[in-house]
């Protein structure tokens, strides 16, 4: 089996978001004790997060006086960072968002040491959809972006893919590397769907032309539907780009059973997309699988989901979902 490190850590938890949001504790409280008690109960290494990101850090992605504004909002207790759909709750989210970034730094710093192949980010809030200078979707820094970065310039890597299977758009982590080569940025996401962005011929510019590829799904787009784009598009595409690394954007808002989506795909839809990635990443030379927790807002689909997720991670036979009947969590809204 690949060796594969979570990280989490209690401050993930202390993130309020007040009642009746959908991007809440009990998320990754449910995706924790699926993978603790479930079919991977004892194959996963459990870490804590080590470290806060630092400005620096930060500023490899965001702008260093959006990153200062954003920390003087949460010391003085604001409550919103954006129109009204980013909420915070104080120290305790400014906590959370540094710990978050440096939880998945963190992971990253252990792969380039050898010692893990891949790693799940359990965090929260999530982050792609924080661009430079804004907080946005329930976003305030984006993890995948920095990490993107860091991988570059602290590990030396030429070529980095990001691969965002979320239900919405990863606005931020486009916009990020628009025009930057070394960085292939693949998004499978519903359209049209908040935030509105992530049109197909939404390609790239300058130096980045070609290396930004966006799959908008129609409204009832199933796992076929996912499955057809993988093979058409995006694994052509990294197969070209030889990527040294693989980044996910770990949304599992596009199953079914998901409040705040109109995709239909199933748990183990999970398992054979993350499956697909990894063969594809030791057909081009093998590298680090990293991948860090967005959206997901029914919670038994979400802890199903991610628990497929990291079998494929593993290299773990495929299983069936279990069907228990859990409710949803019927506080979940739209944003």
């Amino acid at each position: 089996m690949t060796r594969v490190a979570v990280v989490e850590d209690p401050l993930f938890q202390l993130h309020d978001t007040g009642p009746g949001h959908p991007e809440r504790a009990a998320r990754v409280r449910a995706v924790a004790e699926r993978l603790r008690t479930g079919a991977l109960a004892g194959a996963l290494e459990f870490l804590p997060a080590e470290r806060e990101a630092s400005e620096e850090e930060i500023a490899y992605v965001h702008e260093p006086a959006y990153w200062r504004d954003a920390c003087r909002a949460m010391e003085r207790g604001e409550t919103l960072l954006d129109e009204g759909d980013t909420v915070v709750s104080g120290l305790a989210s400014l906590r959370a968002v540094r710990r978050a970034t440096g939880a998945v730094l963190s992971l990253a710093d252990r792969a380039l040491r050898g010692e893990i192949e891949a790693g799940f980010a359990l965090v929260r809030p999530p982050g792609h959809h924080a661009e430079r200078a804004r907080a946005m979707g329930f976003c305030v820094v984006n993890h995948i972006a920095v990490l993107a970065r860091y991988l570059q310039r602290r590990g030396g890597l030429q070529r980095v893919a990001i691969v965002d299977f979320d239900v919405h758009h990863g606005n931020g982590t486009q916009n990020a590397f628009y025009e930057d080569g070394s960085i292939y940025f693949c998004s499978l996401h519903q359209f049209p769907h908040w935030p509105g962005t992530g049109r197909a011929e939404e390609r790239g510019r300058g130096d980045g032309l070609g290396a930004t590829r966006n799959v908008p799904m129609a409204p009832g787009a199933g796992p076929d539907d996912y499955f057809r784009a993988f093979g058409e598009l995006v694994l052509p595409d990294l197969l070209a780009f030889r990527p040294q690394a693989l980044l996910i954007s770990a949304g599992f808002d596009a199953h079914r059973r998901d409040p705040l989506s109109a995709i239909r795909l199933e748990s183990d839809s999970y398992f054979r997309m993350t499956a697909e990635l990894m063969r594809l990443l030791r057909a081009v030379g093998g590298g680090p699988v990293l991948s860090v927790l967005e959206g997901g807002y029914d919670l038994e689909a979400l802890a199903e989901s991610a628990e497929q997720h990291l079998m494929a991670l593993l290299d773990h036979p495929a299983q069936g979902t279990e069907r228990k009947g859990v409710p949803s969590d019927e506080r979940a809204g739209a944003s």
